[in-house]
């Protein structure tokens, strides 16, 4: 069985075809596709974070509306760049939005990616410490983050306060139990798995990833899951890690999906360049429902992880996507196993 889940980038433009125009239309739209994603049975509602760019942005206003429009369905994000983030205001919003979703936030956080500005996160206000690179200081920023919100006094109260305090030094609020277990750290690396296992963070593995053997796309995937999970057991946590991995994955059903995806070109892995590094891209999978199963029952990525978030192609709508997500729901998922 598998948790499986949509991914939303949250794109807009003006451009022939789109059904997102602006930042209030994928607003919007999002908590629409949410709701019916739940309604059909998914699992979960996952959005991306992209500054400086026709994107979502700031999670939290967003995380909340769909906590308060739904039940059930888990609500993440895939990832936030902890770069740009301050941890304890950050905080703060995640236990508020977490409590109005009664305890459903899946907080996706990373290093984040390639940015639209050259080094955005100065313009929020956050440099990197001397001898420290940015990817440093989103580990501390993240590491800062996850104190926080366990809990724990850490201020020093004001003896004459405006409200009575409670004994001892004063934490954050509001607090949300539980939410700490519930952070994933978004993953490029076998070594930053590796780290995240070691903080008893959740993994999240996207359709990239370091080529760090020059294998196929989901081969090193799943490699990089059985060293995360090796990792967390020689770490010593009691709870199961969870795993998600994601993948663009289209059942061809009708003539709309045949018009969109059908003409292929995304059948391979494709090697790249992302600031220096050599990376592998995962393929794409769209092919009627029947050989898209034994595709995907070939992926040894998916096959490690619990959790599928399925990327979705916003800007043609809620009523095509709530499509795409049925489609796999269907006439692909129990085929597989996964339902």
């Amino acid at each position: 069985m598998k948790k499986i889940g949509f991914l939303s980038f949250g794109h807009w433009s003006d451009g022939h075809g789109s059904q997102t125009r602006s930042a209030q239309d994928t607003l919007l739209q999002s908590i629409d596709l949410a709701v019916a994603a739940e309604e059909l049975g998914a699992d979960g509602a996952y959005f991306r974070v992209h500054h400086f760019a026709r994107q979502l942005a700031s999670p939290f206003p967003l995380l909340a509306a769909i906590g308060a429009r739904t039940s059930r369905i888990e609500i993440g994000t895939a990832v936030i760049d902890m770069r740009y983030e301050n941890p304890l205001y950050m905080a703060e919003d995640a236990g508020a939005a977490d409590l109005i979703a009664r305890g459903r936030l899946q907080l996706g956080i990373s290093r984040g990616s390639p940015e639209q500005v050259i080094d955005g996160w100065r313009h929020f206000g956050y440099q990197p410490a001397e001898g420290e690179s940015d990817a440093d200081m989103a580990r501390r920023h993240a590491e800062v983050f996850l104190r926080m919100i366990e809990g724990h006094g850490f201020a020093r109260p004001n003896p004459r306060p405006m409200f009575p305090n409670p004994p001892g030094p004063l934490r954050l609020e509001p607090h949300s139990p539980g939410l700490r277990g519930r952070i994933w750290w978004g993953a490029g690396s076998n070594a930053t798995a590796q780290w995240a296992a070691g903080l008893g963070l959740n993994l999240q593995s996207s359709t990239l990833k370091d080529d760090e053997n020059g294998k196929p796309f989901h081969v090193q995937q799943a490699e990089q899951i059985r060293a995360y999970r090796a990792a967390w057991q020689a770490a010593g946590h009691a709870r199961e890690p969870r795993v998600s991995v994601s993948r663009s994955v289209f059942a061809l059903i009708d003539d709309r999906d045949r018009m969109y995806f059908g003409r292929g070109g995304k059948e391979s892995d494709q090697i790249g360049f992302i600031e220096e590094t050599r990376s592998i891209f995962g393929r794409g999978y769209a092919a009627e429902p029947d050989r898209l199963v034994d595709e995907l029952a070939r992926d040894e990525a998916i096959a490690e992880a619990d959790t599928l978030l399925l990327t979705v192609p916003n800007q043609l709508g809620v009523d095509y996507n709530t499509h795409v997500i049925e489609a796999i729901l269907k006439h692909v998922a129990p085929a597989l196993g996964w339902r």
